[in-house]
């Protein structure tokens, strides 16, 4: 009975987002979110609006499931509830899936995975191994966690934060490359500039995030660069109220809030879309674990909707074909959560306990 109406529930919950895809063809790629929400305004939104553009494109139906709980167990349920319900694709975004997805991949040779931000690994870390039918893709997000610490000084600030969500790799890389371009472009300008630099245990809006990013915009932090999903409204809500101004994180946040100069992107879209399109042409990537950056153009400032008054595009540019070419290489230990032993002589990182 317990089996019958979970199978009910998720034939519901997939009848109430297949709409999305614009037409009436049965499910065939289906995403399952990590603990942020579908409309969480970064990363499983932009991962999910791939999907949603490419499905539409390609007269395909898509699907998504939302886990009853963050756990292991839950993700693998979704997984297999998405399976039963006809999925030959499903995209995990978040490296929370990396054990849930090497415990089925093998279990369904017949369905592609595409693991986003994580590669497939025991629970224990002892065996790696990405099957035949997944690829696992990560991203280069120290390059652009870079770009947007060193606009930010290059544009006239020189009291920073970082706001990270849980410590996950792909938080601590935007951390490590945000104090490593802030100290560039502090040497660059000879002068010295602060951080105020935290992870929370999560990647919710949460009032004690706001007070805490409040707390620093009164201490004097000008900028602060809110990384972690939904956490990130805390940041903007603390930089409305105390006239401070803030960083976005996965995809351009800007219509979020007016307190939002740019936004740290990743081409979630893009990499959905290069794998649906593989998928479709035979030619899956299965067996690898791709990494991603600005080498790809799949990570970027958004420069469109930028508010800067000082930093340009000739300067991005110039920039951005640095970290491309591997000109500008950076420094990342994903084993420690903060930055502040980082050899930054321009930047001083105070590290604040959530």
């Amino acid at each position: 009975m317990k089996k019958l109406i979970a199978l009910l529930l998720a034939v519901v919950m997939v009848a109430c987002v297949f709409a999305g895809c614009g037409n009436n063809k049965a499910a065939e790629i289906y995403m399952i979110t990590d603990k942020g929400d579908i409309n969480d305004k970064s990363f499983n939104q932009g991962t999910w609006e791939g999907i949603e553009a490419w499905a539409k494109k390609n007269d395909v139906g898509c699907a998504y499931l939302k886990p009853a709980d963050a756990t292991d167990a839950e993700y693998v349920n979704s997984i297999e509830q998405a399976i039963n319900a006809g999925a030959k694709v499903i995209v995990t975004p978040g490296f929370l899936f990396e054990v849930p997805i090497y415990t089925v991949q093998e279990k369904y040779p017949d369905v592609k995975f595409i693991l986003i931000d994580g590669n497939p690994h025991s629970a224990d870390y002892a065996d790696y191994k990405t099957a035949s039918n997944t690829v696992g893709i990560t991203f280069q997000e120290e390059q652009v966690g870079y770009l947007a610490g060193y606009a930010a000084v290059m544009d006239g600030h020189t009291k920073l934060g970082f706001m990270g969500g849980q410590a996950v790799p792909a938080v601590i890389r935007y951390g490590y490359g945000y104090v490593q371009g802030a100290n560039a472009a502090a040497a660059e300008k000879g002068i010295t500039v602060e951080m105020m630099y935290t992870n929370t245990d999560g990647f919710a809006a949460t009032p004690e995030a706001q007070a805490m990013a409040a707390s620093w915009y009164q201490g004097g932090t000008e900028i602060i660069f809110g990384c972690g999903g939904s956490l990130g409204n805390s940041v903007f809500a603390a930089a409305q109220a105390e006239n401070g101004l803030s960083i976005g994180v996965d995809v351009d946040q800007s219509a979020e809030s007016a307190t939002i100069v740019t936004s740290a992107m990743k081409g979630l879209a893009s990499a959905v879309g290069q794998m649906l399109d593989a998928y479709k042409a035979g030619s899956f990537p299965g067996g690898q674990n791709l990494v991603m950056g600005a080498k790809d153009d799949a990570v970027s400032l958004a420069m469109d909707t930028a508010k800067f008054t000082t930093f340009d595009q000739a300067a991005y540019d110039a920039l951005f074909a640095k970290l491309a070419s591997g000109e500008v290489t950076l420094k990342v230990d994903t084993d420690a959560e903060s930055a502040d032993k980082l050899d930054t002589p321009n930047c001083t990182v105070t590290v604040v306990a959530q």
